[in-house]
């Protein structure tokens, strides 16, 4: 069961996950709640569960190597599940998701060069079961609220 939550519960967690360092006084500032409201409101989300850990982001700098991009693929079902085996033993493949639409999976992928890339890309498109590819170099990120 999801649990539920106010907007001050997503406040919070909008503030923590664009900092989870962010001392508690300027969430309660930002919020417009007490400092011990704050204090109780996390650590009942972090007992439900809802915050499930903190970790560290590295800069973009750092972690990001000069090309990350989204691919679509569109896949033959009754090959999916080896297709997953192959995709998983890529260093290169930070996220997998299944969709709705006309694609059936989306693939972050990491990698040093766009020869790297287009080689990458050529071997996916290559394995059984792979019907079609579409594939968009992400540029720059606007917003990132993902956890790490």
């Amino acid at each position: 069961m999801k649990p539920t939550l106010d907007d001050i519960d997503n406040k919070i967690l909008a503030l923590l996950m664009d900092n989870a360092r962010l001392p508690v006084s300027t969430i309660a500032r930002q919020v417009g709640i007490a400092r011990t409201t704050v204090i109780a409101r996390i650590s009942a989300l972090e007992k439900r569960g809802v915050i499930a850990g903190y970790g560290l982001k590295l800069s973009q700098t750092m972690y990001q190597p000069a090309v990350r991009a989204y691919v679509g693929l569109s896949v033959e079902a009754r090959m999916a599940p080896g297709l997953m085996k192959y995709l998983q033993q890529l260093p290169e493949v930070e996220t997998l998701c299944a969709v709705s639409g006309a694609i059936d999976y989306m693939l972050t992928l990491r990698c040093a060069t766009t020869e790297v890339l287009d080689k990458l890309l050529d071997q996916i498109g290559a394995q059984d079961g792979v019907r079609q590819t579409s594939t968009s170099i992400i540029l720059s990120k606007r917003i990132d609220r993902s956890a790490l």
